[in-house]
């Protein structure tokens, strides 16, 4: 046992990561090494050199990064700038590419993901964006779909958003190699509330999400998120945050595409999902705490958003634990 080679986890700093980032990357794998894994970390860059942080601090490397290197399981490509348009003389898309075809896994976090489309990996995948960056990843690859979500795997490869999803991310990535121990008590080690799966989606603050917001807007989702289980008309809102019906139709139609009655049903199926991945609340529970006035009404609501019912999801969230 002894003599079995550690399992080699790449990083691929860019300038601009973030050092948090890079810390959860340090803190997971030792983690998992301190419960008898064996991982080898090894940090890289462009051209070997120091890579600079976005807090402006030069991080060391081990070498440069080029296909003579060792290849490793998992290779993650951390950056925190939306690059400029790659140049056509870089060799990272073509290093990258080689990388995947050679066998390992590459996961981009955060502006990651600019280098892992150029090198075309993602095809017919969906990338999880960062929030902040997701208007300029889809003027580069408008082709590439993108999701709001934490973090996504498909087709092999994998995207993060980044931030705290950056550790769920790894446990799931990680949980796929070799000789991995449980997640379960990595991530308690960690003192993780938690393992958030990749499906669920990025908090964005409803300011960002729809630009120069109206504060009667605001003030209206906000009164929804308040009300989850005792349900305020759409008429109740609009005299809350005082203007008419019909305004308030329209402010939720210009920012956010949809009717008033359609957002909140939209807010209350997504507490659902919460309480049902994460509490022991029975379903029927959770249906009447989030404003459905009956268990078929629930069903019928949840499955018409999600694909699913409510009990294929406590079942999923079971079999995930």
């Amino acid at each position: 046992m002894a003599d079995t080679p550690a399992t080699l986890i790449r990083v691929l700093l860019l300038p601009g990561f973030s050092e948090t980032e890079a810390g959860i990357v340090s803190d997971c794998v030792a983690t998992f090494n301190a419960r008898r894994a064996r991982f080898a970390l090894h940090w890289v860059s462009v051209d070997g050199l120091p890579v600079r942080a976005a807090a402006g601090r030069a991080w060391a490397v081990d070498a440069v990064f080029d296909s003579t290197l060792p290849g490793a399981s998992l290779l993650l490509v951390l950056a925190g700038e939306m690059p400029e348009k790659m140049a056509a003389a870089s060799p990272l898309p073509a290093q990258l590419a080689a990388c995947a075809r050679a066998g390992s896994i590459l996961c981009g976090v955060r502006a990651g993901v600019f280098s892992l489309a150029a090198a075309g990996l993602y095809g017919a995948s969906r990338v999880a964006v960062h929030w902040t960056l997701a208007e300029g990843f889809a003027e580069y690859y408008p082709a590439i779909a993108q999701s709001g979500q934490l973090y996504a795997l498909e087709h092999g490869h994998a995207s993060c958003a980044g931030g705290l999803a950056l550790a769920d991310c790894l446990l799931h990535l990680i949980s796929r190699l070799p000789e991995a121990p449980p997640t379960g008590t990595v991530a308690e080690d960690l003192l993780m509330e938690r393992q958030r799966r990749g499906d669920e989606r990025q908090r964005v603050p409803l300011m960002a999400s729809i630009g120069a917001a109206d504060p009667k807007l605001v003030s209206a989702v906000q009164l929804m998120e308040a009300n989850l289980e005792e349900l305020l008309t759409t008429d109740e809102i609009a005299q809350l945050v005082c203007i008419s019906r019909r305004q308030l139709e329209r402010l939720f139609r210009q920012f956010l595409d949809r009717v008033p009655s359609q957002y909140y049903l939209e807010l209350r199926l997504e507490r659902a999902r919460q309480l049902l991945r994460q509490s022991s609340k029975s379903i029927i529970q959770i249906g009447l705490s989030c404003g459905f006035s009956s268990g078929p009404h629930f069903s019928s609501a949840y499955r018409n958003h999600f694909g699913h019912t409510p009990r294929d999801e406590r079942r999923s969230a079971q079999r995930a634990s």
